[in-house]
């Protein structure tokens, strides 16, 4: 599970999740995205869990980028604790999914290969999320067949 080695405070304030990623919002490394459509917390073990469907979907071909990572303590009171006594213990790490974040991304695949193992990543998600694909600056989608570009086919 993904979690930092050391933090400078155990616990942490729960914060405000409003408002849209503007950084981290476009695929960088890969050529294919898992991007979220909706702000969440997302814990350590739906990261490994949605890492683990991404790599066996694949069978370990291709390239997996992890672009989110736990940061955030969440902490818990025991059960059946009263109240008062102070913040509960931390129990888990979560980090922070504004809308837009780019949290996965993939290269050295097919399209439909990446469609697929990012949309099975999608379902670990606690949030709704959409595949996305790199755009080439200044590239043109390239036509289908060559009757298409003007150039005639000799069989």
């Amino acid at each position: 599970m993904l979690m930092p080695k050391r933090t400078k405070y155990r616990k942490m304030m729960r914060g405000r999740m409003s408002g849209k990623a503007y950084r981290g919002a476009e695929i960088s490394f890969g050529e294919f995205g898992l991007q979220a459509t909706e702000p969440a917390w997302v814990s350590s073990r739906q990261i490994e869990a949605a890492r683990r469907a991404i790599t066996n979907y694949l069978k370990r071909g291709g390239k997996v980028w992890i672009r989110i990572f736990p940061d955030k303590p969440v902490t818990q009171k025991p059960a059946e604790t009263r109240m008062g006594s102070g913040k509960g213990n931390p129990e888990y790490w979560v980090a922070v999914v504004k809308p837009g974040r780019v949290m996965f991304e993939v290269a050295g695949v097919s399209r439909e290969q990446a469609a697929e193992a990012l949309r099975r990543a999608g379902m670990k998600m606690p949030m709704d999320c959409r595949f996305m694909e790199r755009q080439h600056v200044g590239v043109a989608a390239e036509p289908e067949d060559d009757e298409e570009m003007g150039v005639e086919v000799v069989a």
